[in-house]
């Protein structure tokens, strides 16, 4: 699976069970990575989404090898991460929930940052499952 997630500059991804920012264009730009794949979320994620997506309550169990996968309420997966795609809002937001998945298994391939539509700069990271 692609895992796609957003972080805080201390990795908080949400604070009392609801996402930290929202931003259009992000939404867009990850509804767009998904043109030709499956996108799966929580159900609470869906609501920004739209039609188009997987929701359910499982849907880290269902993602397989090539679809995209957004959490922002949930811990990440201990499933097969061949990519994670992160974004960082560049800011510090309340959190008590944070990304703790261990990225040493895995390579910074690129770096692409963006203005958004509520956030000057919002910075895209990808890295890869080292062989």
């Amino acid at each position: 699976m692609i895992l796609i997630v957003c972080l805080d500059d201390k990795n908080g991804m949400s604070f009392g069970g609801r996402r930290q920012s929202r931003d259009r264009v992000l939404t867009e730009r990850i509804k767009s990575m998904a043109a030709d794949k499956r996108l799966f979320m929580s159900e609470y994620s869906a609501k920004l989404y739209g039609g188009g997506v997987i929701a359910c309550d499982n849907f880290t169990e269902m993602a397989k090898e090539g679809d995209l996968c957004f959490i922002e309420n949930t811990l990440p997966p201990n499933g097969d991460i061949e990519k994670i795609i992160i974004y960082k809002w560049n800011r510090d937001y309340p959190a008590d929930l944070y990304f703790t998945l261990d990225l040493d298994e895995f390579i910074q391939t690129s770096e692409y940052e963006f203005e958004g539509s509520s956030h000057e700069k919002i910075t895209e990271l990808v890295y890869v499952r080292s062989a």
